[in-house]
C-alpha cells in the first residue's frame, strides 16, 4: 500500500530539521503499534543525512556493536576501536554532529531500559553539554505507551523537560480510511467500510496487510483475520503482553468482559471476584486502553460511569479471538468464523456508533462529543455533540437499519434530558450505514 496522509506530521518534521542546523533538536514521537511511526520518520529523512538505530533486545555490548557498523556504512563515521557502551556511542554521534548536520532515530527507544535502565540519565548528560554546539536531529520513537509516557512527563525522569517537539502519531481519520478503499475498491459498500473500520481503527498496518491481501469486502477482511496464518490472531496478544509484561491475566479478563458489554465496575468486580478498580485506573490513565465515560454534560463526580475500550481492534480482538483461543489452536477457524459472522450486525452496530461520534469529531464544530443514558438505563442517546461557542449541538440516533429507527421514540428520548442540555440549540438527525 503507497503512503497516505501525515502531511501535518511531515510538515513538523521538516521544520525540526531546518531548526537542527542551528543547534540540536530533540522530538519524541509516540503511538501505538502498527500506527506507521516508522515509515512516517523514514519519508520524513528521504534525501536528507540519516542514520535510523532501532533498540532490539540485544544486550549492550552487542547493540553497540551493530550500531557502529551502521553509522560507518550509512553517514560515514568511522569509529575507531569497539564501542562497548550507549554512552560512548551517543557521545561520538553528538560529537560527529558539531561538522556534520544529521537526523539520529531511535525507534523503541523506551526498549533501552531493559538494556541498561542508565542509559535515559547517561543521553541526559551528554544531551544537555552538547546539544547548544551540534546539528543533530534527534528523534526518540516508541510505542509502548506507558514507558514512554513514563520517561518524558514523569517530573522524576532524567529527560523530562528536554524535547523541543513531541508528536503522537494517530491511526488514519475517517475521510483517509474511505480514501483508501475507494483507491483499492471503488464500488464499496457501506458494510466494506464498516468491517474495515471495525477491523482496524485506522491503525496504518492493519489498514496495510487486508487492502494488500485484496481484502475489500465485508467478507475477505473477515477470512482474512481467521485464515490460519493470519497475523491479526496474535496481534492482541502481542501488543497486551508487550505492556503488561507478566502481569497481564487480570487485565486480559478485564478487558474481553468490556468488550462482551460489561462496562461498569460493578459488572466487572462481579465477575472477576475482587475490587478492579486500580485496575481499571491503570488501565484508563497509564496505558490509555480504555476510557472512563460519564453522561455527557455529567458532573465531574457523576458515578454514572462506563468504560469502553477505545481502540477498534482490542474490541474486536477481545470480543472474537481472545476467549476462543481453543478453537484457534485446534484449527476450528472456519467455525469461529461462522460465530463471528453470526454476531457481526450486532457487533458492528455499537462500531457503527462509534464511527459516527468520531466521524463528527473530525468535523472540528464541537467541543464534546459523547452520549447521554439516564441513571435506570431507559432512555439513552447514541450521540450527542455540542458547540459551547455558539450554543450549538446534534442529536442522533443510530441504527445499522433505518427501518429500525423509531422517530416518536426517539422524540421521547429528547424530551427526557435533563435542564442542563435546554441552553442549547439541538439539530436532530438519524445515522445508518446508509449515511457512512
Amino acid at each position: 500500500m503507497k503512503f497516505y496522509n501525515r502531511e501535518k506530521e511531515l510538515e513538523i518534521l521538516k521544520k525540526n530539521w531546518e531548526l537542527s542546523a542551528q543547534h540540536s533538536i530533540m522530538t519524541t514521537l509516540i503511538g501505538r503499534r502498527r500506527t506507521g511511526k516508522t515509515s512516517l520518520l523514514l519519508k520524513s529523512v528521504e534525501g536528507e543525512k540519516h542514520l535510523y538505530l532501532y533498540i532490539s533486545k540485544d544486550n549492550e555490548q552487542l547493540l553497540c556493536s551493530k550500531f557502529q557498523s551502521l553509522a560507518e556504512q550509512v553517514i560515514g563515521l568511522h569509529i575507531y576501536g569497539s564501542i562497548l557502551t550507549f554512552r560512548e556511542l551517543f557521545t561520538i554521534l553528538m560529537n560527529f554532529g558539531k561538522q556534520h548536520h544529521f537526523t539520529l532515530i531511535i525507534d523503541e527507544f523506551q526498549n533501552l531500559l531493559n538494556v541498561n535502565p542508565a542509559i535515559p540519565s547517561e543521553i541526559q548528560d551528554i544531551w544537555d553539554r552538547t546539544k547548544d554546539d551540534t546539528k543533530v536531529n534527534l528523534i526518540l520513537c516508541g510505542s509502548i505507551y506507558s514507558m514512554m509516557k513514563k520517561i518524558f512527563e514523569n517530573g522524576d525522569e532524567p529527560l523530562y523537560g528536554r524535547r523541543d517537539s513531541a508528536l503522537r502519531l494517530l491511526p488514519f481519520s475517517i475521510e483517509v480510511i474511505k480514501q483508501i478503499l475507494a483507491d483499492h475498491h471503488p464500488d464499496y459498500c457501506p458494510d466494506d467500510l464498516l468491517c474495515l473500520y471495525m477491523l482496524t481503527g485506522g491503525v496504518a498496518k492493519y489498514v496495510a496487510q487486508l487492502m494488500d491481501a485484496n481484502a475489500v469486502t465485508k467478507d475477505k477482511m473477515l477470512d482474512f483475520a481467521f485464515a490460519q496464518d493470519s497475523p491479526f490472531l496474535t496481534e492482541g496478544n502481542e501488543m497486551i503482553i508487550s505492556e503488561f509484561g507478566r502481569d497481564y491475566g487480570t487485565y486480559f479478563s478485564i478487558l474481553q468482559l468490556i468488550s462482551a458489554g460489561k462496562t461498569t465496575q460493578t459488572e466487572i468486580d462481579s465477575v472477576i471476584g475482587k475490587n478492579t478498580g486500580s485496575y481499571l485506573s491503570n488501565l484508563h490513565f497509564d496505558y490509555s486502553f480504555i476510557s472512563k465515560n460519564t453522561p455527557i454534560l455529567s458532573k465531574p463526580n457523576a458515578r454514572n460511569i462506563r468504560w469502553t475500550i477505545d481502540d477498534c481492534f482490542l474490541r474486536f480482538w477481545f470480543r472474537f479471538v481472545y476467549p476462543f483461543m481453543g478453537l484457534i489452536e485446534s484449527n476450528q477457524l472456519q467455525r469461529l468464523l461462522q460465530y463471528v459472522k453470526e454476531n457481526y450486525d450486532s457487533f458492528s452496530g455499537k462500531t457503527l456508533e462509534r464511527y459516527f461520534q468520531e466521524k463528527e469529531w473530525q468535523t472540528g464544530r464541537y467541543n464534546a462529543i459523547g452520549s447521554w443514558w439516564d441513571r435506570k438505563g431507559v432512555n439513552e442517546l447514541d450521540l450527542v455533540a455540542i458547540c459551547d461557542f455558539d450554543g450549538t449541538g446534534l442529536i442522533a440516533e443510530i441504527k445499522r437499519n433505518p427501518q429500525k429507527i423509531d422517530p416518536n421514540y426517539f422524540i421521547d428520548k429528547v424530551t427526557s434530558l435533563p435542564i442542563e442540555f435546554k441552553k442549547y440549540q439541538f439539530h436532530l438527525k438519524t445515522f445508518s450505514l446508509e449515511d457512512m
